[in-house]
């Protein structure tokens, strides 16, 4: 779920940026350090390198070659760098030189490789680490795509570069070779990284650490669609929300979607309930229940007709009389309007024989 906000900043390429590879999550781990770094070619407006950093999924820093300037996203990323200035004068070098020019010349070998003419081509990478503050374990990570597809990523525990296909094998045997390479990436992942992220917990330690629970609400949009449970402003997103039945959670008839941020930061999520099978008398046996990681209290939603919101209305008894009337009233109009038309009709007829009759006596004296 993490990839929601770089996915956010790179709308003006829409579909071209897949980052079905970037798909990295845990549910035992409480915070996590992502780098998403992208390089591109054969875009005539678009930065040839950009970086997004997040913190728990948040986006907190962004920087591309276009501006060649890092931006700060929180507040208190901006009191990071105002009290160490290096912090900053390290991602400037690497987005505008350093990072930046190594993707460019990657893409290039890999455009040789591929033996690929010029064109629209794309090299991303995430990585970072996940911390878990209770038992205290560091996961590290480091994966490349290549054009929307996965390419190589670092495996910690042998060392070594994975190719998950055929055209990567050749990347792989190079950076295997690099033994500098290896070493840069054990420290980053195991020491560096880990304490990027302790320090910006620390910092934004009243944003990231805070706990915002949901509004939760029930959603039809027409009487035989299925009922979702809405609960949005949820902070942070490791949550769960499900449908019970008799307390039991349920599976067949429920339909999750994804855990998607809001503008605010907080987060949103739904899950539908197929009402095609249940009986008006067995809706009080249902129920929508939330639950924060952190948190004990559940939020608890029952199935109840009037607490569902929609944008339909069942047709009252005083609806139904103001469209019976309404329907007389055009029918008397119609009738009224069709003998009015008829009588003047006939009169006009009327007068148009009795001026042809006088123009035959005339003739007929003539």
């Amino acid at each position: 779920m993490g990839l929601i906000y770089f996915q956010l900043y790179l709308n003006k390429i829409r579909t071209l940026f897949l980052m079905l590879f970037f798909c990295h999550s845990s549910s035992t781990v409480k915070h996590s350090l992502k780098l998403f770094l992208t390089g591109s070619t054969g875009f005539p407006s678009f930065p040839d390198f950009m970086a997004a950093v997040l913190v728990d999924d948040i986006l907190v820093g962004y920087c591309d070659t276009n501006r060649k300037i890092v931006e700060p996203k929180q507040d208190w990323v901006k009191t990071l760098f105002e009290d160490e200035p290096q912090h900053l004068e390290m991602y400037t070098q690497q987005c505008v030189e350093g990072t930046a020019i190594f993707f460019k010349n990657t893409i290039d070998n890999l455009k040789q490789q591929y033996n690929q003419s010029e064109g629209v081509h794309i090299l991303q990478r995430m990585n970072g680490c996940e911390w878990d503050d209770e038992t205290g374990e560091i996961i590290g990570f480091n994966q490349y795509g290549y054009d929307g597809e996965d390419f190589i990523s670092y495996d910690l525990k042998t060392e070594t570069w994975i190719a998950p296909k055929q055209q990567a094998f050749l990347t792989k045997q190079r950076w295997d070779a690099e033994k500098y390479r290896i070493t840069k990436n054990e420290k980053y992942l195991k020491v560096i990284f880990p304490e990027w992220l302790r320090k910006y917990l620390d910092y934004g330690r009243s944003f990231l650490l805070r706990t915002d629970l949901p509004s939760v609400s029930l959603l039809q949009k027409t009487p035989s669609s299925p009922v979702s449970c809405l609960a949005t402003g949820f902070y942070p997103h490791r949550a769960s929300l499900v449908w019970r039945k008799d307390g039991e959670e349920l599976h067949e008839e429920v339909d999750h979607g994804e855990i998607l941020p809001n503008h605010d930061g907080t987060f949103q999520m739904s899950v539908d309930l197929n009402l095609s099978s249940v009986t008006p008398e067995d809706w009080t046996r249902y129920d929508c229940v939330f639950q924060l990681s952190g948190v004990k209290e559940e939020i608890i939603t029952k199935l109840e007709k009037d607490q569902i919101r929609t944008n339909w209305e069942e047709p009252s008894k005083d609806t139904g009389l103001i469209v019976t009337l309404v329907l007389i009233a055009v029918v008397l109009i119609t009738t009224i309007g069709f003998v009015v038309y008829k009588k003047k009709k006939g009169e006009h007829g009327s007068e148009e024989e009795k001026e042809r009759m006088e123009e035959e006596g005339a003739g007929t004296s003539t």
